[in-house]
């Protein structure tokens, strides 16, 4: 019993990952100026906004938005947990915190940033109730 139990545990946690995640800004425009892709930023608040879950689910862990934006944009995530057990190193969470307040000084959650390689923006968003495949068309719109 025990070993189905394991096996379907990393069956679901290992399905449910969304994306290569970048959490380091300068990485992440370094990946973007090699790959001359946009950048898009996510402010999220993993283990407490409804919103945040539901885009997580809905749109970043779609097989089609990984498909696409495994190609075409460079993901990182600024995450902000509340909740002890998913805290962040202070590393991390200063890392963050920077990015914070350079980019979402009003604390809006989810808050996704479309930035070119340069870190520069080029739009804002968050969660909208659409399809994936719409919801990259809404970011695309930001870049073209």
């Amino acid at each position: 019993m025990k070993t189905y139990l394991i096996i379907f545990v990393l069956l679901f946690t290992t399905g449910i990952q969304a994306q290569d995640w970048n959490l380091d800004f300068e990485k992440a425009k370094k990946i973007a100026s090699e790959e001359d892709n946009p950048i898009i930023l996510v402010f999220q608040g993993s283990d407490w906004c409804a919103p945040c879950i539901k885009l997580d689910r809905e749109i970043w862990c779609s097989d089609e938005f990984k498909s696409y934006a495994k190609d075409h944009f460079v993901m990182l995530k600024a995450d902000f947990p509340r909740r002890e057990k998913n805290a962040l190193s202070k590393e991390q969470q200063e890392k963050n915190n920077q990015l914070a307040e350079k980019y979402n000084p009003n604390g809006y959650f989810p808050f996704v940033i479309i930035l070119n390689k340069n870190g520069e923006i080029l739009g804002k968003t968050g969660y909208e109730k659409m399809t994936p495949e719409k919801y990259i068309a809404h970011l695309n719109s930001f870049i073209n």
